[in-house]
């Protein structure tokens, strides 16, 4: 049995989790071997390996959480509706909530063989690789915006209507929870965007977090074959997703690798319109982006980086360098606050 070694291990009994799954899962033989999983700021992950067996187990972080933060019973339940969809996601297999096994409640799904870039330049491709992989990236989430939620039992995963208004009330307060300074950026955020909310209360599933790194693709094809991270998914307006993957054009290199400055076209990539107009070729709904929807998201990210750094100081982040990508908030702050002018 072995852990991830550069994080000290994985923070919970193993022989408890070996012997949970070999009561709860079929099949299961040989030695577990058990690996974190880097790269993610949230729910800590880790590949859970049997000889005849390759799973993925997701798990809120130990310690004090923020209010609605690491939702994972509802990642299980959207993954496991999404399944009888066309939108890619890991095969759900279970969830448990008894904390006596892991601390914490978690779940498990089928390990799906792809690959994940969490550079949004994806390097070493070839750039005809890389321009039709962000083609399945917008494509993909067209298709997620087109799903009928009642269709497949998710019409009471969120409140339908006042989205923007009920996400920027539940970020103010995210904000008051995580501060450690003041900024006037986010003061100006908070009265200006509640007052330029658009009209239409299209309403479909969104995921949250959609962006490059939450997307596997293909092992050898330019297709996207999971979404990942579905812990901030709710019902919501499908141009909070695409705003939120605009952030990468939004954001330099140095700012949690984003494509600003960068030549795109040597490349490969498209442009943010390019890449909105993909998207919209597929989504029913017929609406296009708006400054509103990328200063909206620019705000809200940036009280994600600032909840990063609050679990930082308090010693619960899931990754190494929280800290440090916690100071992004200010930065994305002032992004924001430059589109309201």
């Amino acid at each position: 049995m072995t852990a991830s070694a550069d994080r000290g291990g994985p923070g919970f009994d193993t022989a408890a989790l070996d012997a949970f799954l070999r009561g709860a899962v079929d099949g299961v033989s040989g030695p577990m071997r058990l690996e974190q999983i880097g790269g993610g700021q949230s729910n800590p992950t880790f590949f859970v390996s049997y000889d005849d067996r390759a799973l993925v187990l997701r798990k809120q972080p130990p310690g004090e959480l923020l209010p609605s933060a690491h939702a994972i019973d509802r990642e299980y339940r959207v993954i496991s509706a999404l399944a009888r969809t066309d939108v890619p996601v890991p095969p759900a297999l279970l969830y448990c909530d008894d904390r006596t096994i892991l601390g914490t409640p978690f779940y498990l799904m089928e390990k799906v063989e792809g690959r994940v870039f969490h550079d949004c330049t994806l390097p070493g491709l070839a750039p005809e690789e890389r321009g039709a992989m962000y083609a399945s990236l917008a494509e993909t989430l067209a298709a997620l915006h087109n799903v009928d939620v009642a269709a497949v039992g998710l019409g009471d995963y969120g409140r339908p209507g006042n989205y923007f208004s009920r996400q920027i009330a539940r970020w103010g307060r995210q904000w008051d929870l995580s501060r450690s300074r003041d900024d006037a950026h986010i003061d100006r955020l908070r009265n200006w965007l509640p007052e330029h909310i658009p009209a239409d209360e299209t309403v479909g599933l969104v995921h949250g977090d959609y962006r490059i790194g939450n997307a596997m693709f293909h092992p050898t094809e330019p297709r996207v074959v999971a979404l990942l991270d579905w812990e901030l998914s709710t019902l919501g307006h499908p141009l909070a997703d695409l705003a939120h993957t605009a952030i990468a054009w939004l954001s330099r290199p140095e700012e949690y690798g984003g494509l600003a400055g960068l030549d795109l076209a040597a490349l490969g990539l498209p442009d943010l319109d390019r890449f909105a107009a993909l998207y919209g070729a597929q989504a029913r709904h017929g609406l296009t982006l708006q400054p509103f929807h990328l200063a909206f998201a620019l705000f809200r990210w940036a009280v994600i980086f600032e909840g990063i750094a609050a679990r930082a100081r308090a010693g619960n982040a899931s990754a190494d360098n929280a800290a440090e990508t916690g100071r992004l908030a200010a930065a994305f702050a002032k992004r924001a606050a430059e589109l309201t002018l």
